[in-house]
């Protein structure tokens, strides 16, 4: 089994420098691939990263990364045997949503130069990135019928996901569980480093071997 740990937009993989050694040393096979560069589908990124192992896979999701976990499972359900999906959501966007993004990639495509915020990734990276979330599809169907574990992991201070919408997730799903990080935005993973590499580590625990 091999533990996934899939980037949020606009970070990259090293999101997850502190996770990959902790989950190394704990005894998973651990990846962090790099989403961007793959195109504009976020299907077509799962499909990618489905081909670059025949392992199962345990896929760990920051947001739009968790769009992609949600897209493997789509692909290919009997290799994604669980997901944790952090600050994420399974539906597609509203007409608000869409607007945008629509905004924050005319903006990336043109603003000169571009606000240090974002980085490491370059403009039209990130820019492709956001046409991929806006044009994914409604994944809320995958999680009702998801076979595995499913943890939903969410701040009360998200500005993204609301912890009732997370909550809404959860109980959908068949194995669903719901954490909550008081005092928490959306990278979870950064805003509370110690809290969330404990819940990380408990919800792996049931593949240790």
């Amino acid at each position: 089994m091999r533990v996934q740990l899939l980037h949020a937009w606009p970070k990259d993989e090293r999101m997850w420098d502190r996770q990959v050694p902790l989950l190394s040393e704990a005894g998973f096979r651990v990846d962090a691939p790099r989403l961007y560069g793959r195109g504009a589908s976020i299907d077509g990124w799962a499909a990618q990263l489905l081909r670059d192992s025949d392992e199962p896979i345990v896929a760990v999701g920051a947001s739009m990364g968790g769009y992609c976990a949600l897209a493997m499972a789509r692909r290919a359900p009997e290799r994604v045997v669980g997901m944790m999906l952090v600050g994420s959501k399974a539906d597609a966007d509203s007409w608000d949503r869409r607007r945008y993004r629509e905004e924050q990639i005319s903006e990336l495509r043109t603003r000169d130069p571009v606000s240090p915020v974002y980085g490491d990734p370059s403009p039209e990276d990130l820019a492709v990135a956001q046409e991929a979330m806006r044009d994914r599809l409604d994944l809320t169907g995958i999680v009702a019928s998801f076979g595995g574990p499913l943890l939903v992991c969410v701040g009360d201070a998200d500005d993204v996901v609301s912890v009732d919408e997370a909550r809404a997730l959860s109980e959908s799903a068949l194995q669903g569980s719901l954490e909550v990080f008081a005092g928490a935005g959306h990278f979870l993973s950064l805003d509370q480093r110690e809290r969330f590499d404990e819940v990380l580590l408990d919800f792996l625990a049931q593949w240790r071997t």
